[in-house]
């Protein structure tokens, strides 16, 4: 029995560094709202950045490919929270641990000149290398939401 309690455990804490590794030039996102119909909130996919004139999101369902020079907006955000119910169920010492989520979002224009965006929730080992390579492609700076994110993006 407590061998089956430590594996979970491991799992538990393993798992979300596994969710957001990179394949070379993609990320696996989730997709967490926008403009973009196609796609539904939640919807898990990859970003592809190896193309030298798409940005790309492809999801189970649906895909969507956007001009670099289309792209008029990157802005990198966090939400952080602290796990209350884990503290209340497991142990107090979880009040000290923060939880932090990250975002990105993709303002663009369609085809018809429309002002579109997309905003993908990120592992936290994909982030920086998505600013970077997106800034690259695009030649425009990330937009940091605050301080905080500021200092998470640039490393």
């Amino acid at each position: 029995m407590s061998r089956s309690v430590a594996l979970t455990a491991v799992l538990l804490t393993t798992l979300p560094a596994f969710v957001g590794q990179a394949v070379k030039g993609q990320a696996m996102v989730r997709y967490a709202g926008g403009t973009a119909a196609e796609f539904v909130a939640g919807a898990q996919g990859r970003i592809e950045l190896t193309d030298d004139q798409y940005f790309a999101f492809y999801s189970r369902k649906a895909q969507l490919r956007v001009p670099y020079d289309h792209i008029n907006l990157l802005e990198y955000g966090q939400q952080v929270s602290r796990n209350l119910i884990v503290a209340a169920l497991i142990s107090p010492l979880f009040l000290l641990a923060k939880s932090r989520k990250h975002f990105l979002t993709v303002g663009y224009s369609n085809g018809d000149g429309k002002q579109e965006a997309m905003v993908f929730r990120v592992g936290k080992n994909n982030i920086r290398v998505l600013l970077v390579s997106l800034e690259a492609r695009t030649g425009l700076k990330v937009e940091y939401q605050d301080e905080e994110a500021r200092k998470a993006g640039k490393g």
